[in-house]
Formats: structure tokens, sequence, C-alpha cells
């Protein structure tokens, strides 16, 4: 039986939405009392249980507690730790390179019984496996020769339907014909790249940003120029302007929804404000949009795709964060750059995977994709509180924490005594691991700090392993000759 917006279900959630926003806004802060269930039940004109229930909601997400004869209270307020802030450094072009950092990274990571931290995915348990397996087997059971000839180069043509009708989840109006498939979101950033460079052109990208993109950067030949990104309001652009005005800028390499690492979301008014910019000097934005759909409000962010009117924006995904990692299905939007992209596809890999490009058509078809983002989100929402009041509770009071608005992954600034190389090397003795702020620019701004990917499902193991991570933190101050 379906609930309407009125039942008792929905009701429950918007008491919870509503006080989890007025902790949010250090409304109610932490230690506050709460009203009693069967006041909040009358304060409200609901039932007993569904005042319960939203307290109950309220208690997974570990904003709020039940002490015994006493009542509820606020367990915790995001805003307690200090605002992260950008790091602006006088910028030239360079070429780029984190390879050995990265490499040591994921080689340590792969010993056994090491918390990755590092990881910026989901775990297996909020994937929907059945689900998925079901649309595997259908979509082979259908498919005229069983998914085993070349799939078509622009991508299969269900798949792109589908991906094109959720692009109205933020006003875009395109179709099919729009998209290429690719193998993942990092093929896609690479044709990309390549219909709108040469080697030794310059890509301005953002700071800090994802390792692999440098890695993208130096195997194209290109030169990268850092503009700093704010955690609270994204990209900043004034210093884009200068940038712009000093450096012949070939095109634009951004994360603009849930920058990995920091999580912010840059504000609609200054997405449209960056795409005026670009368009006035016409240069290409490559639009990394892998994780719009892993938002935590009410609504999707717009991508700087939705104020393109020049078909500059060259919008990039996949379905690697939010659904199958190892199907390796992205896609690109390359406007009119579309058959260079597609020619560079042919000249490459030929086309994508045509079993896994089937199923998740057939899981989309089917209307399953909306129901299990909606569990996800969810859940990496709560995921994402239990990790930062972990974090509160074991690492050093100075410690700042990015408060992301979607997205896997928290962005912690250390006390400058703590060197990240240093206690990401100690930490792996103690069987955790943690992307050092290395990894995230090439010229090592970030030494202070650290990334913690919080996909892996919240539980005593992972409240085990950030304690040891906050002991080994405090440690390192101690030892220091300031301390």
């Amino acid at each position: 039986m379906e609930h309407t917006d009125t039942s008792e279900h929905f009701l429950y959630l918007r008491i919870a939405e509503r006080l989890q926003t007025q902790i949010e806004k250090q409304v109610l802060k932490t230690g506050d009392k709460l009203p009693s269930v069967r006041t909040l039940s009358k304060e409200q004109g609901v039932s007993l249980t569904t005042a319960f229930q939203a307290y109950s909601e309220l208690e997974i997400k570990g904003l709020i507690e039940a002490r015994p004869k006493s009542g509820y209270y606020v367990r915790f307020t995001p805003s307690q730790f200090p605002r992260l802030m950008a790091k602006h450094q006088h910028e030239k072009p360079k070429k780029v390179s984190v390879e050995s950092v990265a490499t040591l990274v994921y080689q340590k990571m792969r010993q056994q019984g090491v918390t990755k931290f590092s990881l910026a995915v989901p775990s297996i348990d909020l994937l929907p496996e059945a689900k998925l397996n079901k649309s595997m087997i259908e979509a082979i059971r259908k498919h005229p020769t069983s998914c085993l000839e070349y799939e078509d180069t622009q991508g299969n043509a269900t798949l792109r339907q589908q991906l094109a009708r959720h692009t109205y989840s933020w006003g875009g109006q395109y179709t099919a014909d729009d998209i290429v498939t690719t193998q993942g979101c990092m093929e896609a950033l690479v044709f990309c790249l390549k219909a709108v460079t040469q080697p030794g052109d310059t890509v301005a990208i953002e700071t800090p940003t994802y390792f692999g993109i440098f890695n993208v950067l130096q195997s194209l030949g290109l030169k990268a120029i850092e503009v700093p990104v704010d955690p609270a309001t994204g990209l900043d652009l004034e210093y884009l302007q200068k940038a712009l005005r000093t450096v012949h800028i070939k095109a634009c390499l951004f994360v603009t929804s849930f920058n990995n690492p920091t999580g912010c979301d840059m504000p609609p008014e200054r997405k449209k404000q960056l795409v005026q910019m670009l368009a006035e000097k016409e240069i290409p934005l490559i639009e990394d949009d892998i994780y719009g759909e892993m938002y935590f409000g009410k609504a999707r962010p717009v991508p700087c795709k939705a104020f393109d009117t020049k078909g500059l924006i060259l919008l990039c995904s996949s379905m690697s964060k939010s659904l199958a990692p190892g199907y390796r299905v992205g896609w690109c939007m390359p406007g009119p750059f579309l058959d260079k992209v597609l020619h560079l596809k042919l000249m490459s890999t030929v086309s994508s995977a045509t079993p896994t490009q089937a199923a998740i058509a057939h899981f989309l078809e089917t209307g399953r994709y909306d129901l299990h983002m909606r569990n996800l989100r969810k859940a990496l929402h709560t995921q994402c509180l239990l990790y930062t009041q972990a974090i509160a509770r074991y690492f050093p009071n100075d410690t700042k924490v990015s408060r992301p608005a979607g997205g896997f992954v928290l962005w912690i600034e250390m006390n400058e005594a703590v060197d990240a190389m240093e206690l990401f090397h100690e930490a792996i003795e103690h069987g955790v691991s943690i992307a050092p702020g290395h990894l995230f620019s090439a010229d090592g701004r970030f030494s202070h700090h650290i990334r913690i990917g919080f996909g892996t499902t919240f539980n005593d193991s992972i409240d085990k392993s950030l304690k040891t991570l906050g002991q080994l933190i405090k440690k390192r101050i101690q030892k220091s000759p300031s301390a």
C-alpha cells in the first residue's frame, strides 16, 4: 500500500527534518534538552508513535541521545568545528604528478585487515546487489545475441535514453543523441580533454582536487593551473578571473557539485557566474558531475551544464559512485564536440561493454534506481554525521573538518605539527589507511590535511579505527618541539 504525503510515515520524517535543521543552525545546541515525546506529540498534533519515530530517526543519525529517566538531548552540532579555509598560493602553469604517492596509497591499502578510509566509494552493503543481478540476467535474456555483440559506439540506446530522462531533475532538455557512453567517468574526462586541448596546453583545475585528475593531465601532456576551492562557496571565481587575464587557459576541469575532497557544492548563482565568465572567452568547461546524485538536501544540485547557452560545457559522470563501481558505466554530454568524442572513442575502445550497459539500462528503466538513490543518500548522510561525531570525540580540539552537503568524503585539516605522509605510514602500521593531503595538489600545500571516506557503514570497527587515528595525531602533536 502506498503512503500519501499526509501519512504517518512522511509526518515523522518532516518533523525529524525540521529538528535536524534547528540543530544544524544551532537553534538547538549540544546539550539542550528536547521536549518529551508526549509534549512533541501535542505540539505537532501527531500520535505518540509518530513523535517517537521522529526522535528515533534523529537518534540513528547520532544527532540526539536518550538519557535514562531524563529524556532526549541534542548530542552533536556539526558547526562545533572551526571553518576550513581555502589555501591560496601564487600560481603559474606547471607539469603535474602525484603518481608515486597515489601508487603507495593503493599498494598499502591492499594489505589484509586494513580499514580503508582512503577510499571514496560506497560499501557493498549499500548497493542493490540482488536487484542488479536480476537486471543483468533479464538484460542478457532479452538481448537478441545475449549481449555477445559489440555495442554501438555511441552506447546502448536504451541506457542513453534513460540517462537523458534523468537530466530533467536539473532542468536538462536532452535526448539519447546528446550522450556518449564510456568505460567509467575517467574515460569520459580523457575523451573530453582530448577533444578540446593539445599537448602542452594549460588546463585550470581545482585545488584541492581528486588526484586522478593529475594522472590524466600528465598522461595527455597538459599543464595545470590550480584554482583554490573554498569549502563553503566552492571555486574562487575572483582568483580564476585574474588567472584568465595572465595565463592562456585552453580549458577548465572542475567538480562543481560536491568537490572531492572538500565535499562543497558551489551555489547555483556562482555556477552561473562561472559559466558566463568562461563563455565570454569561449573556454570549454569539462564538468565532472560524478557526485551530483549524492546530495543530502531535498533537491539535486544544478550543474553548470544547466546554464550552458553556447555548448561549451562538457558534462561527465558515471554509475561508479552511486550504483555499480565494477560495471564501469560512464558517459559524457560533449555538446558540439560530440563527433570528436565519438571519433576518439572509436579509435580507443571501439565501444563500451555490452552486458553492463544493458543491465544498467534495465535497472533505470524499471525505476529501481530512484528508490536505491533515496536509500543511499539517506545512508550516506547518516554515516557522514556519525563519522564526524567520532572525529569530534577522538581528534584534537583544533582539528578542522569539512561539512559536506553530499558525496563520500571528509576533508580534515590537522595541527601544523602533523605531517600527513608521516601519519599515513604510521596509521598503516596500525591497520588504518588514509588519503594524505599531498595527493590533492601538485605543490604540497595540503601537507597537514587528510581525506577520510565515509562510504563504509559505521560500526564498532570504524569507531575503533577513528579512535586509533585520533590517538596517533595527538601523539604527534605532543612530540612536536612547539608542544
